[in-house]
């Protein structure tokens, strides 16, 4: 499982930095962006049933369906609430492999911001408002998922 996330880091690189050569970065951002979007809206899908402001059973659907027991991204709740869910990954197997490959802090930053549009086409897919503060060099673990009830459920 480890080996498919670090395989799964490693397709990014390859696609930016190809992409990147022919288009330019901003270009190549852009688009790996809304492509890895679309596929977090297929897995929405699946929390569209506590959209639009059932945060607690979002947070059991999603923090109790990380891998390994929660171990791969070690989420944190820091907030869950009728306002809203924030959770803390603190592990993340392709940060991990960027850095394993030598990647300079950051072009790893730029493909978790890359990497983390999975998230905005899940939870917005879902009915809720989202928003995420990726990885940047210097601060510890990885993405902050902050999740609000959606539509006229907001606050």
């Amino acid at each position: 499982m480890y080996a498919a996330f670090k395989n799964r880091a490693m397709v990014y690189r390859h696609f930016f930095e190809m992409l990147r050569a022919e288009h330019g970065e901003a270009r190549a951002t852009e688009m790996m962006g809304r492509a890895i979007y679309a596929r977090g809206t297929e897995i929405g899908r699946r929390f569209a049933r506590y959209a639009p402001a059932d945060l607690a059973g979002l947070r059991e659907a999603f923090v109790g369906g990380v891998p390994d027991e929660g171990r791969m991204f070690a989420p944190k709740v820091t907030r869950c609430d009728a306002g809203g869910l924030d959770i803390e990954l603190e592990r993340c197997p392709l940060q991990d492999a960027w850095r394993e490959a030598g990647l300079p802090d950051a072009e790893i930053a730029r493909l978790c911001q890359i990497a983390g549009r999975i998230d905005n086409g899940t939870f917005e897919a879902a009915g809720f408002e989202f928003s995420a503060d990726t990885w940047q060099p210097g601060r510890e673990g990885c993405c902050h998922l902050h999740i609000r009830p959606g539509g006229a459920q907001r606050r």
